[in-house]
């Protein structure tokens, strides 16, 4: 169970949909008899982060030869990667705890000590001239002494105990905070330990608890950005070899951006997606899901407003640093959004510092969830959108312009800059769209590019919305702009009704006027005669 299990994992892996992440191996052999001998790795659920233990497990084990799983990989081929691919290829004692595992078998109040006879236990039956010390670690140190070689351990979901029994947190800490202490028997014991999660490690203040690992999260991945997800090249690859449609593919489920890495995609949506051959959201089938409403239902101020603004397609402001990596310390709207940047319900960019919605499975989880929350401000403003929609939808220009100048007025700044802040207000405005619509922007069509498209979704009944925006100019001309040049033909394969929106905003509007004017009409298609 703990010590030496084998590669049975990763061929079950190898056997199914496979994407080559060994390049990942060849990062932790850099740090093996190093002072940067301790990694750990955070990302959300489903984004393989058992894959890669499973992987490096079957690597590193000494009981087993796995070299038909690898000679034919990254690791073993790309001379970037294959240096030091036999040297350490099965030549260690590997210890691999499973913490969502060994949850299930013990109670908060015994993680540690389950651990540590558990372990001993496997120790002794491999080793039974093993001298067993009367702490954990000097069994771990007389374990490396009697083989002659240092252990490889691996934990995966490292910080279940901090996210599901709070309680235990203090003396799983103590104990991870003695095995991997700064000074003493770590690299005596250890070539290196890997371990992964969704939460980066727990601070004491305004540290890390576990100060001698190197931290790599979803947030500031670095070198590990590639091994987060997959990358755009590898989704062009699969979709080729599966016969997928790739731009719908990168729609649903890509978002997530690394610098020096690019696009990443959510692995197991990607692979569902496949198998199913249907897109689709996944992500409710993760445990992940449910505390979504718990968090955006929070009574922070402004917390409402930012939701409204990210379901609209908006990005946000968002400040990482300050978070002490639990679930239970949340103290303003920034822990809220960090928390949903490393469960992956949003998209952290650092060039930025904003977070979005990073997709259409994403966008989907947060419209069904919104409905549910109960704060007065949040209900009212799903109803506000609801009903832009359905008067955009009926050609009620008035009533469509008095809600959108209701909105400026109520959550923008005082004066808007450019057409692009006035389609940040008209995508708050109809932040409730994800029920009927996907939202494309400056999306590609006839003679330029259309500022907002919302595109009925597959079975609906709405017509499809071409949105115009204007800044001190007019209604009209927004609207001949679109007919000039030729805005819906990029949506002419959709062949349901089109309404044309034109919307205007008039600094200088005359006293008494509305600064916000809209017209709507109907799209005629033209025959090739006409």
């Amino acid at each position: 169970m703990y010590l030496n299990p084998g590669n049975s994992g990763f061929t079950r892996i190898r056997n199914d949909i496979y994407v080559d992440k060994s390049g990942l191996i060849s990062l932790i052999n850099e740090t093996i008899e190093t002072p940067r001998l301790l990694t750990c790795v955070s990302r959300p659920r489903r984004f393989g982060k058992s894959f890669a233990a499973k992987m490096l497990c079957a690597y590193y084990d000494k009981t087993c030869d796995s070299s038909a799983l690898f000679d034919d990989l990254a690791i073993a081929q790309d001379e970037k990667f294959n240096k030091t691919y036999r040297q350490h290829l099965n030549q260690y004692d590997v210890i691999y705890l499973d913490m969502t595992n060994v949850l299930g078998k013990a109670d908060s109040d015994s993680i540690v000590p389950f651990i540590q006879n558990s372990v001993t236990e496997e120790l002794l039956e491999a080793y039974p001239d093993l001298k067993v010390g009367n702490v954990f670690d000097e069994t771990l140190l007389h374990t490396a002494e009697l083989t002659g070689n240092k252990l490889i351990m691996i934990i995966d979901e490292w910080d279940a105990p901090i996210r599901e029994t709070p309680k235990s947190q203090k003396p799983y800490l103590d104990f991870l905070r003695t095995l991997f202490k700064s000074s003493g028997t770590t690299d005596q014991i250890f070539a290196a330990a890997y371990m992964t999660g969704i939460l980066p490690i727990k601070k004491d203040g305004s540290q890390s608890a576990i100060s001698d690992f190197k931290e790599f999260t979803v947030i500031k991945p670095r070198k590990f950005g590639g091994y987060v997800g997959f990358t755009e090249t590898e989704v062009k690859r699969l979709c080729e070899e599966y016969h997928c449609d790739f731009e719908k593919m990168k729609r649903w489920y890509d978002g997530y951006w690394f610098r020096d890495t690019g696009s990443i995609y959510n692995p197991n949506s990607v692979m569902e997606a496949i198998r199913n051959d249907d897109f689709d959201s996944y992500w409710t089938q993760t445990s992940a899901a449910g505390s979504l409403m718990g968090y955006i239902s929070m009574d922070f101020d402004g917390l409402s407003k930012t939701v409204a603004e990210l379901i609209g397609g908006g990005e946000v402001k968002a400040e990482p640093r300050g978070f002490l990596n639990d679930l239970v310390t949340i103290r303003n709207r920034d822990d809220v959004l960090t928390i949903l940047t490393h469960l992956g319900y949003l998209a952290y960019d650092e060039r930025t510092g904003k977070v979005r919605i990073p997709n259409e499975e994403i966008h989907m989880e947060f419209t069904r969830i919104i409905r549910e929350v109960k704060r007065d401000d949040t209900i009212r403003r799903v109803r506000e959108s609801e009903q832009l929609i359905y008067d955009t939808v009926h050609e009620n220009a008035e009533a469509v312009a008095k809600q959108i100048e209701k909105i400026h007025s109520e959550e923008s700044p005082l004066h808007y800059n450019n057409e692009q802040a006035l389609r940040s207000v008209i995508k708050r405005a109809y932040f409730s769209f994800g029920d009927e619509y996907v939202l494309f922007e400056e999306l590609p069509a006839g003679g330029g590019y259309a500022d907002v498209v919302y595109l009925p979704k597959k079975d609906s009944m709405m017509p499809a919305l071409v949105v115009e925006l204007k800044w001190n100019k007019t209604a009209e001309g927004a609207i001949r702009q679109i007919k000039k040049r030729h805005y819906p033909s990029a949506i002419q394969e959709y062949g349901g009704d089109i309404l044309l929106v034109g919307i205007n905003y008039s600094k200088e509007a005359p006293p008494g006027e509305r600064k916000h004017t809209c017209i709507i009409e109907k799209y005629q298609m033209k025959t090739d005669h006409e």
